[in-house]
């Protein structure tokens, strides 16, 4: 009768919620994309390219997680970088585990004050995941683990790189352990719970930002007013919105050369993500300042867009097929 119990206890399903924490660029999108097998959250080498809490489905025979990427831990100087801690904020409660992450290339000999706060605030279960450390000279690597053991008490430390997805089914065996015994929150081949329409929205800004330069990207912000689906053909019409008329000149570019660039890397990707052919329409908008506005941030969020979607109005705009 034991072993059967044992044997019970073996194959109990876990399950349950992780927010994932770090700074900027640490890489907690790759590491999302990585153990889901697709991609679901952009990535860039721009920091605090996440502005929204994105989870992603990790469904496994001993298990399921679903992981809530959060944007980078930064000081918030604009309505919206405060409305991305709030989102941070937000992530955290109701999970089961936390997940920080540290950039193990660039992590000095303690655990970041901000991101230690974050730990000592949570009262469940902490795991550290320290990324990037096929850049990390190997003779520092135990030196660095020792150092975090000593400033806070995490339930596991797991080298990684989230790019090259080495350590990262450590990392998620490591994750299950610390889970509730449980039954699964979503269905097993669900790996989002994000809508298309968002994805998309993602995409086209991850496009930009690779195109793009300077304070452009920071100043962007896409929201996509119409999602069609028709017989073999999704019509996708989305607006860019900068925050001044220099950007606009700049998104579209020489003859609309920049503005046709972004929807046809945007189209192609998105292709081959949703399995369908696409019509692409991109059209650039000037909303003053907005990353200083509550309103309009909230407005540029993507939960209130699902909303409230308005007609297009007449802008200037290319179209992608």
């Amino acid at each position: 009768m034991p072993a059967k119990e044992n044997a019970k206890k073996k194959q109990a399903f876990r399950s349950g919620f992780v927010a994932i924490v770090g700074r900027p660029n640490a890489g907690k999108s790759t590491l999302v994309n990585g153990l889901v097998g697709q991609k679901i959250a952009i990535v860039t080498s721009k920091p605090q390219t996440t502005r929204n809490r994105i989870q992603g489905i990790v469904t496994k025979p001993e298990g399921q997680v679903v992981f809530i990427d959060t944007p980078g831990l930064h000081k918030a100087d604009s309505a919206l970088g405060r409305q991305m801690m709030q989102e941070v904020a937000a992530a955290l409660e109701g999970i089961d585990v936390l997940l920080v992450m540290v950039d193990a290339s660039h992590a000095e000999l303690h655990v970041d004050d901000l991101l230690l706060d974050k730990a000592r605030r949570f009262r469940g279960k902490t795991i550290l995941a320290l990324n990037k450390v096929d850049r990390l000279p190997k003779p520092k690597l135990l030196p660095l683990i020792d150092s975090f053991a000593k400033a806070f008490d995490f339930a596991g430390i797991v080298p990684i790189s989230a790019l090259k997805g080495s350590g990262c089914d450590e990392l998620l065996q490591e994750i299950l352990k610390q889970l509730p015994e449980g039954e699964p929150y979503f269905p097993e081949d669900q790996v989002t719970d994000q809508p298309e329409r968002f994805l998309a929205a993602e995409i086209i800004r991850e496009k930009a930002i690779q195109v793009m330069y300077h304070e452009v990207p920071y100043a962007l912000a896409v929201f996509v007013e119409k999602f069609e689906e028709r017989p073999k053909l999704l019509r996708i019409e989305a607006v860019m919105n900068v925050e001044r008329d220099s950007q606009k000149k700049i998104l579209i570019g020489h003859k609309g050369e920049t503005i046709k660039k972004i929807g046809t890397e945007a189209r192609k990707e998105l292709e081959v993500i949703l399995d369908t052919k696409i019509y692409l329409g991109l059209y650039v908008k000037v909303a003053p300042d907005w990353r200083e506005n509550p309103q309009k941030v909230r407005e540029l969020d993507w939960r209130h867009q699902l909303e409230e979607l308005t007609p297009r109005s007449d802008e200037e705009s290319t179209n992608e097929e």
